[in-house]
């Protein structure tokens, strides 16, 4: 069956631990066509040769969407019974505006979805990786919020070493690039708490630019969900208490291997 954009796929090599899709196709000339992959579930970016990818069986395609719905409906229940306590139910309640930059348009409509539900107050922007490094401050003045996430698809080239080269890494000089801008915009987390990364990303690299909260110190995956998770953590904390590292931590698959940071204070505040 010949490999076609938006097939979801497995690389034969990796024994499909990881379900793809297929995003586009590159014609090299001399060698065979090279697909580029998105994560399915979980934001990494990969390349590779047609030979080695198979189409997944749409009954497993279907049993993935539907373990990555049951992650996402749990969340969503459990941060509502948080919020709709009588007591949040008593008070006038501000919590932090959330600007979120996605490099995947599947995600951003989930994104959207999942702040919907929450009630959250954030603006979702579908913009390449590549290209948020030129809008974020047009934007940031455009929506002045208390949180920016910065994130999409990320992946180390060749793993296991290089961790340290900033092009060993397919977008994470596009994320550091993006909170170095956003710093310009807002110097602290008190103006400005920032999460950027994806799969694998330069961590250090991030941190170092700016950010409070960053993924992946262990260079590992991360779900789809967890900037989502920061961006929550955050808007819902009240502004006298500290988010922790170890406070988003807990609520990851992956603990502080997939994100990891300074902290920051929450956004949250009573309106008298």
């Amino acid at each position: 069956m010949k490999i076609k954009k938006g097939d979801i796929v497995g690389r034969i090599s990796y024994k499909k631990d990881i379900l793809f899709i297929v995003d586009r196709l590159i014609n090299v000339p001399k060698t065979e066509e090279i697909a580029i992959l998105k994560g399915l579930t979980s934001r990494i970016e990969a390349d590779s040769y047609i030979s080695d990818l198979e189409v997944i069986d749409k009954k497993i395609v279907e049993q993935e969407i539907e373990n990555c719905q049951k992650v996402i409906l749990n969340r969503i229940e459990y941060s509502k019974e948080v919020f709709n306590s009588n007591f949040f139910k008593r008070q006038k309640i501000y919590t932090g505006k959330i600007l979120h930059l996605d490099g995947d348009r599947k995600y951003t409509e989930k994104s959207i979805q999942y702040y919907n539900k929450l009630n959250l107050n954030a603006v979702v922007k579908n913009i390449a990786e590549s290209r948020q490094e030129n809008v974020v401050i047009p934007l940031l003045n455009k929506y002045n919020p208390d949180i920016l996430i910065i994130t999409g698809h990320d992946a180390m080239i060749k793993r296991g070493n290089n961790y340290h080269n900033i092009y060993n890494y397919r977008n994470s000089r596009y994320f550091i690039n993006t909170v170095r801008e956003a710093r310009k915009w807002g110097r602290n987390s008190e103006k400005l708490v920032i999460f950027a990364g994806a799969c694998q990303s330069y961590f250090e690299g991030i941190m170092n630019a700016g950010a409070d909260f960053a993924s992946s110190p262990g260079r590992i995956l991360i779900d789809f969900i967890d900037p989502l998770i920061v961006a929550e953590k955050i808007a819902t904390t009240y502004s006298y208490q500290i988010v922790s590292n170890y406070e988003i931590a807990k609520d990851i698959r992956e603990g502080l291997n997939g994100i990891n940071g300074i902290g920051a204070r929450g956004k949250k505040r009573i309106i008298a």
